[in-house]
């Protein structure tokens, strides 16, 4: 009976020894096939560098844009209608008489509304309110206050703000784009070198936040034409900062 208990006692002990070899076996594999992997990496792994640069230009600006508009109120709204367009007609005539081109006149606003006063008895209409606004450009400033002054004698009401700027905007903003690009350029190159780092190649290009600022002059609206001529009677157009914020991605090892 006891050497029946002896053999199975020994007979457990071997199984438990394989099974423990098995069990060191198999993390002995997951090991080395783990440093297997990481020796086969490539030892210089690329990784992102992104830089920032910021461009900027100064231009006078080459034209002014202001605008001009009609409000006009009557029982009928044909009345309004008809009414608005004489005058309209007449702003229109006025400013293309003093060098306006047609390609620089835009309707702007065209609102056709019911108007009502509120009474004790309750609401009361008082007929149609027509608002008609056109956007001017003008490019030769020494007519600003002239066209400005036979507009609202022509009939305009409402003036709004005087404002400066480019006609071509985006050629203005492409050269501080390659402003931009280039300082960006200059930093990535300086942080390689200080780093130890080696630009591979450049990945991807952003463009963010771009300024583009349009000096202006409030003017507000005007019922009297006798006004408007002292609106603006000395105009000093300045520079325009034009900003480019540009982001290159480089690829580095």
């Amino acid at each position: 009976m006891e050497e029946a208990n002896i053999k199975k006692f020994e007979l457990s002990d071997r199984v438990f020894i394989l099974s423990g070899l098995l069990v060191l076996a198999v993390i002995v594999l997951i090991v080395g096939s783990l440093v297997y992997q990481f020796q086969a990496l490539p030892q210089n792994i690329q990784q992102d560098l992104s830089v920032s640069g910021v461009g900027k230009i100064y231009a006078k600006p080459d034209i002014a844009v202001v605008s001009l508009g009609v409000k006009t109120q009557e029982i009928k709204s044909q009345d309004a209608v008809n009414k608005n367009n004489e005058k309209m007609a007449l702003i229109t005539k006025a400013i293309k008489d003093l060098g306006v081109a047609d390609k620089d006149i835009q309707t702007t606003n065209y609102n056709l509304s019911p108007v009502y006063d509120w009474t004790e008895a309750g609401q009361v209409f008082k007929g149609y309110s027509l608002d008609q606004t056109v956007s001017v450009k003008i490019r030769n400033f020494d007519k600003i206050n002239d066209i400005l002054d036979k507009a609202t004698t022509a009939g305009a009401n409402t003036v709004g703000q005087l404002q400066f700027t480019v006609d071509d905007r985006e050629k203005v903003l492409s050269e501080a784009r390659t402003k931009a690009i280039e300082e960006a350029k200059i930093k990535a190159q300086n942080l390689a070198k200080e780093s130890g780092l080696k630009l591979v190649k450049l990945v991807n290009v952003y463009e963010s936040n771009n300024y583009y600022p349009s000096p202006m002059y409030g003017m507000g609206a005007s019922d009297m034409a006798k006004e408007v001529s002292s609106v603006a009677p000395s105009i000093q157009t300045g520079e325009l900062e034009i900003t480019a914020n540009m982001t290159l991605i480089y690829k580095v090892k």
